[in-house]
């Protein structure tokens, strides 16, 4: 796509991410903090709508409970927060899911969405598949995001294998992914940033394949 109409959308940049259970685990968040300010600070140079997301569990949930500590946005996040920016709470881990998101999104004319915050495993996988039944594009900042060690009864993967193993998934189809570098490049030279496609991951795939 050339010259896309962006908006910036700050997925649950919360302290709940920051400490406890929920602690950001890779790229751990002292490293993707600072490339989430930085692209909030590369889209406010370049006049783009920016959109804040906040998580609610509810009154009272043990985590994401509005009132909390837990529940604000980081520091580094909040101090930037202008009257321009577009505030959203929501309960499910789509962006759009449940809120007026989509609507903002289409009275600005935007046609592409970048997104950057946490989880990868979660809300970004969540709203970066949504997006496309919507009608927008998705780029998503490898390193403005980030994934915690999960474990259940379908198996474990440590959170740097979630996080890559899902942004290559998310790149084969989905949303276009590259660092916060090259987004800011593609932003200030009113380009898309470079993806690719199922075929084209298929192939690659099989040509890296280990034989079994």
């Amino acid at each position: 796509m050339s010259n896309p109409r962006r908006a910036l959308v700050l997925v649950d940049v919360q302290q709940q991410y920051f400490d406890g259970l929920l602690e950001i685990q890779y790229p751990p968040h002292e490293q993707s903090l600072p490339r989430i300010t930085a692209a909030i600070d590369a889209a406010t140079a370049a006049g783009i709508p920016i959109a804040v997301i906040q998580h609610t569990a509810g009154e009272g949930a043990p985590v994401f409970a509005p009132g909390s500590p837990e529940f604000e946005l980081h520091p580094e996040v909040e101090t930037r927060r202008t009257g321009a920016w577009k505030s959203v709470v929501k309960q499910y881990g789509s962006v759009y899911a449940g809120t007026d998101l989509a609507g903002w999104l289409h009275q600005n004319e935007v046609d592409t969405v970048t997104l950057v915050g946490y989880m990868t495993n979660n809300c970004i996988l969540g709203s970066a598949v949504e997006a496309e039944g919507l009608g927008f594009a998705t780029e998503v900042l490898s390193d403005a995001t980030g994934a915690i060690n999960i474990a259940n009864d379908a198996g474990f993967a440590d959170a740097r294998t979630v996080h890559t193993t899902l942004l290559a998934l998310l790149n084969s189809n989905w949303a276009s992914v590259g660092t916060t570098e090259a987004w800011t490049a593609a932003l200030t030279a009113d380009r898309a940033l470079p993806g690719s496609d199922l075929g084209t991951s298929a192939a690659a795939g099989a040509a890296q394949a280990v034989p079994a």
